[in-house]
């Protein structure tokens, strides 16, 4: 009872006029009748007067707000947004007339039940263009998409799936340097020839490319091919893709023996030239070695004086590159993992002269084997867990080893949803790879990349366009441009993205950031190294800001403010002092990023020395973000399996704070993360395996079905019989995409 007549109290003290007038009940009742209500009495008081006025003109402003269809629109206009112009009339009705054609278009599914009131992206038609085989290949100048694109009838325009009675022809695709040519030899070190064997005679294969597209084929929903230098005039097929590294020959000539059952017609185009390679015996470590050497001269060598030297004479040189994959034992390898690993290697190390290495940083999860102590002990474990042909690739680490290299006290912790160790993978998967990166200084960036990924192009054109695209850009605008998802179909071109980034990023209020943040508590680096480049000099051109240097951080997701966002592990945040806010946090959904040596560097001494630390995803963009390293999202182009409307795609994934993927709203939030669900990129995504599968001649569950359909529902589809069909347009041909997570392929895998 005191605790409550306390309670009582304080709040009543809180509001004495409310009490005073309950209290009023026992003073005695008025007699005096009450005045009647008159106009012109309140009209003659001046007070009043004003209020009645101010209260009807307020209403008349409302009213024309409301009912002004050219002020209510839901969606915004981006290029007047940028550019500030007013559209006459006509444009306007035309616009909104466009606008209800285009949700007719997209039209919706019936839903019934529960589903009802599920996610809005069930609403929308599930798109076939994807599924359109070589038959149905045009010129990329005659292509007409399923997706995006707007039609007077109403409807998505139908397409001719058979251009062609037969399969058209692959041929060799390359898209490496001209090494041979003239201009290069001249401005370069020239490039000598890799080969697989140690005998010098099993040249690196070529993959085989498609000239054009299948009629139909949807456009990327999300980034841009244009924008990062990709090919997209061409496509791939699966045994253009790995025809070259195993694929569709039996295992007794040095194949898988994958693809033996699935449709074949054309495909001994991709052998014509150097046969069926037979793989057995392959060792893809002393392959990379012998193609090193043989190039070493072209390359620096990570010693800052000796580099200095080689900068100052002859023909220039370049950087080395590291493509690190996470791996951990126990993992079930498969033919096309190998087949997947085998590509990259050869694509990326021994087709380019030694430009990039691939190595394989192999978790041990038993923290008692002595792995830096006893080689038998590492021979076994490879024995174990990795195919043969990669063991020389493979360095070997474990968490009881990081809590060597990383001792002592790292204090408390804001959040720990997860509950796992400072130094166990989950939280802190950016340990090792500072270790490996801190033992490998030839290598100037560190690809950090994952099992579960595939390219369906050259992986060289992959990582050497993101490379040179990063360096391409401006320091200006850069975390306020990487904060947000570029739609071509809104967005318009990327210059016209930029703007329109700048307009917003005027209209929050908010001030850009440039170089290093200062926050309370911030503890600088011992040699308080600047990372600023003299481009960004005061009194420089702020547009050049950076332009030419190196990224020193890549993406492939946004890098998105944690703070309010919603994401599960935004608080997971160590070593800091507890009596300060967070620190100022960035952060990129998916690991896989390219590192450079100094940012690597930077978190290394943040982690040993101040013994900071966030969970893997947070760590590199935040400690980028205060030291003022360049940062960039690489927009790579992202399909949808729904025929999602332009604006819906806006208001899901840049609907946080300040039309971004940051802040509330953000599209990383628990509750919001399934619109991923259907792209072909996020660890969630159910399009993305699907979609791989039917690449590689697998019949699946279509995902359609009552109530907007879901992966493993519908109708199987695809498969030999059905590409082998004559009706049908083949197998399929998809341009160079990335597809995330592919948790299986061969569907005897799930038996």
């Amino acid at each position: 009872m005191d605790g409550l007549s306390k309670f009582v109290s304080r709040k009543s003290g809180q509001y004495p006029s409310l009490m005073g007038r309950k209290s009023e009940a026992y003073l005695p009742v008025s007699t005096k009748p009450k005045p009647k209500f008159r106009v012109k009495a309140l009209l003659g008081h001046c007070l009043y007067r004003r209020v009645v006025i101010w209260t009807v003109v307020i209403i008349v402003l409302l009213s024309i707000t409301l009912f002004n269809p050219r002020l209510t629109t839901s969606s915004r206009d981006v290029f007047d947004l940028v550019h500030g112009k007013e559209k006459p009339d006509e444009e306007v009705k035309e616009q909104e007339e466009e606008k209800e054609e285009e949700y007719e278009e997209y039209g919706e599914e019936e839903l019934k039940g529960e589903d009802a009131n599920g996610p809005h992206w069930l609403r929308y038609k599930h798109l076939d263009g994807y599924y359109n085989g070589l038959r149905a290949l045009v010129p990329f100048s005659q292509y007409k998409p399923e997706y995006p694109k707007k039609s007077r009838t109403g409807s998505i325009s139908e397409t001719s799936p058979n251009a062609h009675s037969k399969l058209p022809r692959p041929s060799v695709y390359r898209p490496h340097p001209d090494y041979d040519s003239d201009e290069y030899q001249k401005t370069y070190v020239p490039v000598k020839r890799c080969y697989i064997d140690e005998d010098n005679t099993v040249p690196a294969p070529d993959l085989y490319a498609y000239n054009g597209v299948p009629q139909g084929q949807p456009k990327a929903a999300i980034g841009s091919y244009e924008a990062l230098g990709l090919r997209e005039d061409v496509c791939f097929d699966r045994f253009g893709r790995y025809g070259p590294y195993g694929l569709g020959y039996e295992a007794e000539l040095g194949g898988t023996g994958e693809a033996l059952d699935t449709e074949r017609e054309g495909s001994e185009v991709v052998w014509e030239k150097t046969g069926k390679i037979n793989y057995d015996g392959v060792d893809w470590a002393a392959a990379q070695e012998r193609c090193y050497k043989a190039n070493e001269g072209r390359f620096f060598t990570g010693n800052e004086t000796r580099d200095f030297e080689m900068s100052q004479a002859g023909r220039k040189r370049i950087d080395r590159i590291a493509i690190v994959i996470r791996i951990y034992v126990g993992f079930q390898w498969t033919s096309h993992a190998v087949l997947n690993f085998r590509a990259m290697i050869n694509e990326l190390s021994l087709r380019s002269g030694g430009e990039y290495d691939v190595h394989f940083l192999l978790h041990v999860r038993d923290n008692n084997a002595p792995i830096w102590a006893d080689p038998a002990t590492v021979q076994s474990i490879l024995d174990t867990n990795i195919p043969p042909e990669f063991h020389g690739l493979c360095t070997l680490w474990s968490e009881a080893q990081m809590k060597l290299y990383y001792p002592g006290n790292f204090g408390e912790t804001f959040e720990n949803p997860s509950n796992g160790d400072i130094h166990g993978v989950y939280r802190s998967a950016h340990m090792p790879l500072q270790h490996f990166a801190m033992m490998h200084p030839e290598y100037a960036h560190f690809w950090n990349w994952e099992m579960d990924m595939r390219w369906t192009g050259s992986y060289y054109e992959l990582f050497d366009r993101l490379g040179k695209w990063g360096a391409k850009q401006s320091r200006q605008g850069m975390w306020e441009r990487a904060s947000k998802y570029y739609i071509p179909g809104l967005h318009g071109s990327w210059e016209n993205f930029t703007e329109l980034v700048e307009h917003e990023t005027q209209e929050s209020g908010r001030r850009p950031i440039l170089g290093p943040v200062l926050f309370p508590g911030k503890v600088g680096l011992e040699n308080s190294e600047v990372f600023l480049p003299a481009s960004c000099a005061s009194g420089s051109d702020m547009t050049q800001c950076g332009v030419g240097e190196d990224a020193d951080l890549i993406t492939l997701n946004p890098l998105f403010d944690a703070d309010e966002s919603g994401w599960v592990f935004a608080g997971d945040v160590t070593g800091y002092d507890k009596q300060y806010e967070k620190p100022p946090r960035r952060c990129a959904i998916v690991t896989a990023s390219r590192l450079s040596r100094r940012l690597l560097r930077v978190m290394h001494e943040e982690t040993w020395r101040l013994h900071h630390s966030m969970f893997s995803e947070m760590f590199p963009p935040s400690m980028a973000l205060h030291h003022g390293l360049k940062a960039v999202y690489a927009p790579h182009p992202v399909y949808l399996d729904r025929n999602w409307p332009q604006q819906e795609i806006e208001n899901a994934f840049n609907g946080g704070r300040d039309h971004t993927s940051g802040g509330h709203g953000s599209p990383f939030d628990l509750t919001n993360e399934h619109n991923h669900k259907g792209t072909s990129w996020y660890y969630n995504s159910e399009f993305a395996g699907l979609l791989w599968r039917r690449w590689l001649g697998y019949a699946q569950m279509d995902g359609r079905g009552e109530n907007g359909g879901r992966a493993g529902e519908g109708t199987k589809r695809g498969g030999k019989k059905e590409e082998e069909d004559p009706r049908n347009s083949g197998r399929l041909c998809l341009r160079s995409m990335l597809v995330h997570p592919i948790k299986w392929e061969n569907p005897a895998e799930q038996e």
